[in-house]
């Protein structure tokens, strides 16, 4: 283990919503038993006043930091970011991190046994909604007896539960952190979700979902991922990471020839080990259909007049997925709400992947923002 890890950590679930008293979905359908897998790193303060959410992106788990076995080589997605000593210091703050519903580490999502016919649900699981997502949080924060988060923090889709905790329960959160999110997709990224569904969709394996304990669909799936990698990355990135460069001789056939085919290729594959194809279709799915300013009748101000969270909204100069500007919309709407704000705008050529590697710029500005406001909260953090 690195200096600064927070060692082997074991993924927990918590069940809720057992019937008949199912969760209702935004959707109109209800959903019971809910099982959540998440983690837990750091120690609970006796006043329960520095526990810190952390929410994942479309990809993500609840394995955030550390490791689950002395053997694993691979720390959690966000590992950089969380341990002692780091921008989410583990000696400071209890850190929270859950799998999102719809999902496949251990969260409730179609790859999940329906209680009501034994098999996968595939399918026959309901729309999941970001709203939805958010909800079961809560009740696993709940469930920890925590009555206020100090902080809800996630970059990308991550970001969108952070908005979403600040509307839909202002009084449980203290500071707001959306990283390269936006309030809606646009259009744009609407268009690259639907191709993705559509490849794992037009693989023939994938059976109308119903693909359990057969082969999957991870042709499909790796195209998808494949994508979907495109909008995370920039062309200054690209560029710098490949070029034009070729794997060997060209071939003048349709076999690999360029270093970023090659890339692209061995991320799908990576990818379909490790992920759900269903997974991927309800999450995106839950993507496109979030909008903000829904809450509000239409108005993003209105959507947001009501948080009571201090908001830091991070983006990134490169990021063409979620563009500066819909982080600047965002900002615009709680200045005009006269809420408690600070935006920076944070100088990359990473692209969209730039909140999990522009580590040390977002750790300073992370850092100075949980310091500011527990000391003006009355709070002392320990000695680093």
């Amino acid at each position: 283990m690195h200096e600064g890890s927070v060692g082997v950590v074991k993924t927990k679930y918590f069940t809720f919503a057992e019937p008949p008293d199912d969760m209702e979905l935004e959707c109109g359908h209800k959903l019971g038993p809910v099982t959540l897998a998440y983690e837990t790193y750091g120690t609970l303060d006796a006043g329960r006043s520095n526990a810190i959410l952390i929410v994942h992106a479309l990809s993500g788990d609840a394995h955030v930091a550390g490791y689950n076995a002395p053997s694993d080589k691979k720390p959690g997605w966000w590992d950089n970011m969380v341990g002692p000593g780091k921008a989410f210091d583990t000696r400071q703050y209890h850190v929270i991190c859950s799998n999102i519903i719809g999902g496949c580490k251990g969260t409730t999502g179609p790859s999940s046994i329906n209680p009501a016919t034994g098999k996968p649900y595939g399918l026959s699981l309901p729309i999941i909604t970001v709203k939805d997502m958010v909800r079961a949080q809560k009740r696993l924060i709940d469930h920890l007896g925590i009555e206020q988060l100090l902080c809800v923090v996630g970059g990308s889709m991550g970001g969108m539960q952070v908005l979403q905790w600040a509307v839909s329960y202002p009084d449980a959160v203290k500071l707001a952190i959306p990283i390269a999110s936006t309030a809606r997709l646009s259009p744009q990224a609407i268009a690259f979700d639907a191709v993705g569904r559509q490849a794992i969709m037009a693989d023939p394996n994938w059976k109308d979902g119903d693909y359990y304990g057969g082969r999957a669909p991870v042709a499909g799936l790796a195209v998808a991922r494949m994508v979907g990698h495109i909008t995370y990355l920039s062309d200054k990135s690209m560029h710098q990471k490949f070029g034009r460069d070729l794997v060997g001789e060209p071939s003048y056939d349709f076999n690999i020839d360029f270093q970023v085919e090659s890339y692209l290729g061995h991320q799908g594959d990576t990818f379909v080990k490790r992920f759900d194809a269903n997974s991927y279709l309800y999450i995106t799915k839950a993507m496109d259909y979030f909008d903000l300013a829904q809450e509000g009748g239409g108005s993003l101000q209105k959507a947001l007049a009501g948080v009571k969270a201090r908001f830091l909204v991070v983006s990134f100069t490169s990021d063409w997925l979620f563009p500066s500007y819909q982080s600047k919309e965002i900002v615009t709407a709680l200045r005009r709400n006269n809420k408690d704000v600070s935006y920076a705008e944070i100088r990359s050529d990473y692209g969209h992947d730039a909140f999990l590697l522009e580590v040390e710029a977002l750790s300073k500005l992370i850092v100075n923002f949980l310091h500011y406001a527990r000391s003006e909260a009355g709070y002392h953090d320990a000695a680093v």
